[in-house]
């Protein structure tokens, strides 16, 4: 028996391609790589990935393994950004994933791998110009880079760094890491050592430091501003939209006395007689419990203020401003058109993060529905 979730979340795949059309237009003539690692921050890897291959993306970047096998049946090159592990080459290399190399050793075991198998190797040499977290140091990078092209079955075809700190306009260190970045390309340039692809532009990059948007740039990666979100700091030069709707419905309604508490530790008492629905959404769906006595969702596109402190499943909202409401109808938690929308900053500023987290948060019992 089909039975229908409680609690949706609305994906516009039409308006996931008009994001990467804008975004594509606004860093022309360097192409995009489409970040779907996390399973595309939660909004569903083949779905999401699917449409952006048809909407013309030029690869896709994502965090292991597990998420590069099934993106390459769409054609595209697959990279994985972050490391491999030594037990996983073997089967990188075979599959044909664009491996990040992070050090020498990690270099010589994917070369040794392409060797035994007699394939080339496509990797990207992974600099760390400032993150801290991953990567050859900048200052080692160009002695190493010069011992990894020696090494047998490797095609050098890329280089990348990532930035800690773009979405910071004027940041000194996000300028610092780029000089880094350029300095290992002149350096290695001595040597004849040159790269067909030099990514650092996240999307905060993106819409903060134009200088990573241009020579000697040639790729820019872009996850969130996909979706039409954006860091909550920063400037928003694209004018992507929201991608994102997340819905439920009306449970109950109840006509509650004056006084009553509501819902665990009673944070708010009715002040009068009041008209109180039970939505079918709470903080395992993805609701920040932030929202407790100070969020909102949409009921009939109007407001309606969240009372009492969200429950794992349910939450609770008074609907003075809807008295028409009834059981089974419709409840944007997330989402909305107009002024009233709710966007997925407003949740993170809310719950002070940022809207990464918002968009991983979405509880596996969430339908997603693309339309």
């Amino acid at each position: 028996m089909d039975i229908p979730r409680r609690v949706w979340l609305e994906i516009d795949l039409n308006q996931l391609k008009e994001n990467f059309r804008k975004i594509a237009e606004a860093v022309a003539p360097l192409k995009v790589i489409a970040v779907m690692k996390a399973n595309a921050y939660g909004l569903g890897e083949m779905p999401i990935a699917t449409a952006l291959a048809d909407a013309g993306v030029d690869g896709f970047g994502v965090a292991e393994p597990y998420e590069a096998l099934p993106l390459l049946q769409l054609g595209k090159p697959v990279q994985i950004l972050s490391s491999v592990l030594p037990e996983e080459i073997p089967a990188m290399v075979e599959a044909g994933v664009t491996l990040p190399v992070t050090d020498l050793d990690t270099a010589r075991l994917i070369s040794e791998a392409a060797v035994d198998q007699e394939r080339t190797a496509t990797v990207h040499i992974k600099l760390d110009t400032g993150m801290g977290r991953l990567g050859i140091l900048a200052a080692d990078a160009p002695a190493v880079i010069r011992e990894v092209k020696r090494l047998p079955g490797l095609d050098c075809e890329g280089i990348f760094s990532h930035f800690p700190y773009a979405y910071e306009s004027g940041s000194e260190l996000t300028n610092l890491q780029m000089d880094r970045f350029c300095a290992v390309l002149d350096d290695v340039a001595r040597d004849g050592i040159t790269f067909a692809k030099r990514h650092m532009a996240n999307s905060d990059a993106i819409n903060n430091f134009p200088r990573a948007c241009r020579a000697p740039f040639n790729y820019v990666r872009t996850g969130i501003n996909l979706h039409g979100s954006f860091d909550t700091a920063g400037k928003r030069t694209l004018k992507v939209k929201s991608i994102l709707t997340l819905k439920t419905r009306i449970t109950a309604i109840r006509r509650l006395p004056a006084g009553t508490g509501i819902g665990y530790g009673h944070t708010y008492r009715l002040p009068r007689a009041m008209n109180v629905a039970t939505i079918s959404a709470g903080y395992a769906d993805g609701l920040p419990l932030a929202l407790s006595n100070r969020g909102s969702v949409l009921i009939h596109d109007t407001p309606c203020p969240i009372i009492g402190r969200l429950s794992m499943d349910y939450t609770t909202v008074a609907l003075d401003c809807v008295p028409d409401a009834q059981v089974g109808d419709e409840v944007i938690c997330l989402g909305g058109s107009g002024i009233n929308a709710i966007a997925v900053e407003d949740w993170a500023m809310l719950k002070n993060t940022h809207p990464y987290e918002i968009i991983c948060s979405f509880g596996n019992r969430v339908e997603r529905r693309y339309v």
